[in-house]
């Protein structure tokens, strides 16, 4: 009985500190990068939060006064309206593209599949301004996709596709594609392919089983990638300034307007205080609702 309870006695500290070596040197691994989060971002955005509210004369409440002028000025309303609808069109858009090349790529094999994914990776080794302009050339006036079209006798007089909401969303969506389709990659691959074999033997036909049973199973991959469009969408500017109109003024152009042209910082940082909650709150939606060990295959 004596000998039984030293055993015990023994291996209890044994065994937890078995447990706390591993853990003791995950934190000490982890420390680099939490500095680095610190310095890079939590001090800058204290920072950022404090000039904020010191750029603004007077006391408190003359703070929020302000506040209130602003944001409920007719720019300011026009320009959230004018983000939130692009980002939404843009986020269905891309879905819509995203999810086809998704499933391709999770249920193809041989060379077809490398080739997709170099024209999905490829371009992110070229700078987003350079992009940009690509679509500018070819959307233009005199760009290959009217001279396309005149050639072939589908239109008499050049497009507008250019300068306008048209451009802005086809640069958008262009450029957030790849975001989508990785998501929903990664969340496809999770899918038991089991499943799918066992509808099929159950007598389910193609559409069924993709309906009823693929579908469901890639929709934590949906949710993210719409939420990730959504949340790099509100906050565009190089696209929307060089490929937009006059009337499609974005939060971001809004802020650069502000800064550049009014000169007018409280005013530009009290804006970009508004986005930064807002994607701050999104990106909170979005570890809330997101498994990310699910969503990358991990056991």
């Amino acid at each position: 009985m004596g000998g039984s309870m030293t055993v015990v006695t023994v291996s209890r500290p044994a065994s937890l500190a078995a447990h706390r070596g591993p853990r003791d040197l995950t934190l000490l691994l982890m420390l680099p990068a939490l500095a680095t989060l610190v310095v890079m971002f939590l001090v800058p955005l204290a920072l950022f939060f404090v000039r904020t509210f010191t750029e603004f004369d007077g006391t408190t409440g003359d703070f929020f006064s302000e506040a209130q002028d602003l944001l409920l000025s007719q720019a300011y309303l026009t320009a959230l309206g004018t983000t939130n609808w692009i980002a939404l069109i843009v986020t269905v858009a891309v879905l819509l593209i995203g999810y086809p090349i998704a499933y391709y790529l999770t249920t193809a094999t041989g060379v077809g599949v490398r080739i997709v994914v170099l024209s999905i990776v490829l371009p992110y080794f070229t700078s987003i301004i350079v992009r940009t302009f690509s679509w500018m050339v070819l959307l233009g006036e005199h760009g290959l996709v009217n001279e396309l079209l005149l050639a072939l006798g589908l239109i008499h007089d050049p497009l507008p596709l250019m300068y306008n909401r048209l451009g802005v969303l086809i640069g958008m969506s262009y450029v957030l594609v790849p975001y989508m389709v990785l998501t929903l990659y990664a969340a496809m691959r999770s899918i038991d392919p089991s499943l799918l074999r066992a509808a099929a033997g159950l007598g389910a036909s193609g559409f069924y089983t993709f309906w009823r049973v693929y579908f469901p199973l890639s929709l934590h991959g949906v949710i993210s990638g719409v939420l990730i469009v959504y949340i790099l969408s509100i906050g565009y500017f190089i696209t929307p300034a060089l490929m937009g109109g006059q009337h499609d003024v974005m939060i971001a152009m809004l802020i650069d307007r502000a800064l550049e042209v009014a000169v007018d910082w409280p005013s530009a940082a009290l804006m970009s205080l508004t986005l930064l909650l807002l994607t701050l709150a999104l990106y909170a939606v979005y570890y809330r609702i997101t498994d990310i060990r699910r969503l990358i295959g991990a056991r």
